[in-house]
């Protein structure tokens, strides 16, 4: 079970990544913008781990996998990944954008839990959430037009360069993308589930930690090799776009597609980490406070305590 669950994480990350770079070689091929690409195949692809585990889980009855998957990342996601480059290297929050974005994702948080305090997410919720990502790509565009180029926090430049050049390659890579992310959600919900049911403790527990953190480890390599390079102020701008279509995305295509009951537990307690953890970058984004060591630490110690409490 331990080795299903490992081998399918390994396996989504690695075929997500794949599927993203080859679509990303396609579509340049094709003439579509770089600042399309990034928010559409960047920010839709390497969300789609968790997309697939959520949609995943909620078919299998699972539906603690489904949300605590995404709860978990987001909190995940400020506590850890912010968190762990802050020991490393002083982060800078001052990127164009950011503060916009920021509140905007503490809104969607709070829209959220709303949604979720009636106790399952159906087909009205999953339409709001994404009518939601309509407007916040339209919006994301418009500003990007208007500030003349400057660069989108949504947009990983690596992975543009990086994308492979040869049509056949790309193809391979998107090939191998479709048939990895599903193996892989396959084999990372068996093992979650074998385990949880082991440990004694729910699937929901199990979908906050684990898988989680599984899922949020692109996140969290991408920033400490930000922060080792000495560029660790794109970090907040991945993390509130990562958070935004986590919510937005992942929730609102997995409900609209089938309901997903939302756990008594998440709706008393893990939802308002969540609201307490988006809110903590409210004043970092809008006063440009930078993260220290001592942000970090504390920040790490939080996210050690929430996770002893969850299992």
């Amino acid at each position: 079970m331990y080795f299903y669950l490992i081998g399918g994480l390994i396996l989504l990350l690695i075929a997500g990544d794949l599927m993203v770079r080859g679509a990303i070689a396609l579509a340049t091929r094709l003439g579509i913008p770089p600042l399309i690409i990034g928010l559409t195949i960047v920010s839709f692809g390497t969300s789609a781990p968790e997309l697939i585990i959520s949609l995943k889980a909620a078919f299998e009855g699972a539906g603690g996998i489904s949300i605590g998957n995404v709860v978990g990342s987001n909190i995940t996601n400020v506590l850890l990944v912010l968190g762990l480059p802050a020991l490393i290297r002083v982060t800078q929050c001052n990127e164009s954008g950011t503060r916009s974005s920021t509140v905007f994702m503490l809104a969607v948080s709070v829209i959220f839990t709303a949604l979720c305090w009636q106790g399952l997410l159906d087909l009205t919720s999953g339409i709001i959430l994404l009518a939601l990502l309509a407007f916040f790509l339209s919006w994301t565009v418009w500003t990007s037009r208007k500030q003349k180029g400057e660069p989108c926090d949504l947009i990983d430049d690596d992975m543009l360069e990086e994308a492979p050049s040869s049509l056949g390659l790309a193809i391979l890579f998107i090939v191998i993308g479709f048939v990895g992310l599903p193996l892989g959600g396959h084999l990372t919900i068996e093992g979650a589930t074998s385990i949880a049911r082991n440990w004694g403790v729910s699937d929901t527990a199990i979908g906050l930690t684990v898988v989680a953190l599984g899922t949020s480890l692109p996140e969290l390599v991408t920033t400490l090799v930000a922060a080792i390079r000495n560029q660790s102020a794109v970090a907040i701008g991945n993390v509130v776009g990562s958070n935004i279509f986590n919510i937005l995305a992942i929730m609102g295509l997995t409900a609209t597609i089938i309901p997903i009951p939302v756990p008594t537990e998440v709706i008393h307690f893990d939802l308002w980490v969540m609201l307490a953890t988006s809110a903590i970058l409210l004043p970092v984004a809008l006063l440009h406070m930078p993260l220290t060591r001592v942000k970090g630490v504390a920040m790490l110690a939080a996210y050690v305590a929430y996770i002893t409490y969850v299992l």
